[in-house]
């Protein structure tokens, strides 16, 4: 079955696109999902010209809605100089904005205004615990938190985070290339501290946050040590863990 233009489907099928728009988007959809990329990576994943490639990266670079940077640290170099990597600016990601995120937004201060702050965070954990309800609580050992790590991944994803696993030095990172709730979530910091509450109660470790789309950051980006807990670490995965199951977060 043939894919209409635009759309991404991967390295197997190259994308048919026709038109400078749907070219366009085609790129952007790329970027966000597996943002850092190479503009040859680009190429090959949808089967444009590198030519054509760059005459978009180059348009989008001039409005501010892609910046290039050098290549990531846990990227694979060969011979040569290092190739450019770009990835949506703050300002190219917010381009994206959901339609309902006013209506969220005043939902929300509703909310606030109803039932107080504990009942903004008491919703936050809700939501949250719904997203990864399917993700079991995590071993300690290195292989069991890697593995949980890339099921909290796959569970933001279906619920359109675009979320990634990295291997980065002795732990692993949960990287959220895009956030549908951000501009909720820039003024309802609760909705992002409820998240890591999760995190940290699922690999039953402490987790540390990086970065925050909410904040600016290109990406969400959580820290996942993978040593087994000791001391401090136990005490705060097992206060996360009871904050999780009373349904409020105390991070």
């Amino acid at each position: 079955m043939s894919a209409a233009p635009g759309t991404h489907i991967g390295a197997e099928s190259p994308v048919p696109v026709s038109h400078d728009g749907q070219t366009r988007a085609a790129v952007v959809t790329l970027i966000l999902e597996q943002g850092p990329v190479t503009a040859v990576h680009i190429s090959d994943e949808l089967g444009i010209t590198p030519t054509a490639v760059r005459r978009h990266l180059d348009a989008m670079i001039a409005s501010g809605d892609v910046v290039a940077t050098a290549a990531p640290r846990y990227a694979h170099r060969g011979r040569g100089r290092p190739a450019k990597h770009f990835q949506l600016t703050p300002s190219g990601r917010g381009r994206l904005k959901h339609a309902y995120d006013d209506l969220a937004g005043a939902v929300m201060l509703r909310l606030r205004k109803i039932g107080g702050e504990e009942a903004v965070t008491d919703f936050a954990m809700e939501r949250a615990e719904k997203i990864m309800s399917d993700v079991p609580v995590s071993g300690t050992s290195a292989e069991e938190l890697e593995n949980t790590a890339e099921q909290i991944a796959e569970a933001l994803t279906s619920a359109g985070f675009s979320a990634t696993t990295r291997r980065v030095g002795n732990g692993v990172q949960i990287c959220q290339h895009h956030c549908p709730v951000a501009h909720v979530a820039a003024e309802f910091p609760e909705l992002c501290e409820a998240e890591t509450a999760v995190f940290t109660a699922k690999l039953g470790t402490h987790v540390q946050r990086l970065a925050t789309i909410a904040n600016g950051d290109c990406a969400c980006t959580t820290h996942v040590p993978l040593a087994k807990m000791q001391g401090a670490n136990q005490v705060d995965a097992q206060s996360a863990s009871a904050s999780v199951a009373s349904g409020r977060s105390h991070i």
